[in-house]
Parts: C-alpha cells; structure tokens; sequence
C-alpha cells in the first residue's frame, strides 16, 4: 500500500471510530483533524467534505462486508447456509448502528441509494456462485440467477431491515426464497430458527 493510501485509511478508521463513539452528527471534521493529528489541509486532500468522508467510511464497511461473503461462500458449511450467511453478511453490525443511522437521514437519501446499489452489485456475483454451486448438488434448480439473487436480496432488505416484520413475514419470506432457488419446500425452513429476540440473524 502506498504512502497516501495508508494516510487515507488511517483517517477512514479514526471516523469510523469516531463516528460510532460520537455519532456522525455529533463528531466534526475539526475533531477528526483533531485526532489525527494533521493539517486542515491533509484532510482536505483526501476528501471533499465530511459527507464524503462518510460515503468512504460506508465503502470501507462494505469491502469488509464483501469479504465476509466471499469467506462464508469458499466454506465447507450446506450451500442453502451459505445463501443465508452471505445476505447476513451484509448487514452492518450492531455497533455501526450510529453510521446507518446518519446514511438513513433525508439529507443523505441520494448517498443511501447510491451505496445500496454498490452493495448489491458487489454482492450479486458471490451468491450466485452459491446458487450455482446448489443448482451443482441438485438442492437448487433455477436459471437466470443474477436476477433471482438479486431479487431475493431486495426482498430480504425490504422485510429484515427494520424490526417490524412479523411470523408471516418470515414464513412468506423462506417461500419465496424456496420458489426463487428453485428448492423444494422445507429446503429454506431452518432461517426461522436464525431469527431470534426480535431481530432477524440474516
């Protein structure tokens, strides 16, 4: 890594953990010059604004994310667990909860949108790697598996991102995961029991 790549990350971990300490809000760029101990200028050399050192913080969490993926896809564990694993994945962990929160603000909607879409283009490829590793083994049994991966990550999001889903929600859920994988019924039936205290595992 070169000498202004390491300077550039050094800054993007000390906001990270600034901004999940503080929040996004309550941490400004003069803190986070502050702590880093450089010039005003070093700081706007690598970013533009303190939004846009947001959107790189984001990036930073989605690239650790994509790793997750791709370790949990080259692991020996039952393919339709690995499908589950990857869209866990990609959830930001407990403790990032302050940074969502600022990306889900309405002065940031176009951020947010922008980010989903990366996300899910990274994403898109390692799980249908899994699915076609369960076409491979016979648990699956479906074509056009960018769009159905894709879908089924859309869908997932829209139900699992808030805490507001119900039983229904989740038995309607493994259906339609069931029938966009082409799986028999009962082959998705274990993510019920990955939901637990409220808020879904996956």
């Amino acid at each position: 890594m070169k000498k202004g790549e390491k300077r550039k990350l050094e800054l993007l971990q000390i906001a990270y953990r600034m901004f999940i300490q503080r929040g996004y809000e309550n941490t400004s760029v003069d803190e986070i010059i502050e702590e880093a101990g450089i010039a005003k200028g070093t700081y706007y050399y690598y970013f533009e604004s303190k939004e846009n050192m947001l959107e790189e913080v984001i990036g930073m969490m989605i690239d650790k994310e994509t790793e997750t993926a791709v370790q949990i896809l080259n692991s020996d564990i039952p393919v339709q667990h690995k499908i589950v694993g990857i869209i866990s994945s990609i959830r930001p962990e407990h403790s990032e909860q302050p940074i969502e929160e600022a990306l889900i603000q309405p002065e940031n909607a176009l951020m947010h949108i922008k980010i989903k879409r990366s996300l899910i283009e990274k994403v898109v490829p390692i799980l249908a790697k899994a699915v076609e590793e369960g076409n491979a083994q016979g648990i699956f049994d479906c074509d056009d598996i960018c769009e159905r991966v894709r879908m089924l990550l859309v869908i997932s999001n829209e139900i699992f991102d808030e805490d507001d889903y119900t039983e229904r929600d989740i038995e309607v859920f493994i259906g339609v995961a069931e029938y966009l994988l082409g799986a028999k019924e009962g082959t998705m039936g274990f993510i019920r029991h990955l939901i637990g205290g409220g808020k879904p595992q996956m």
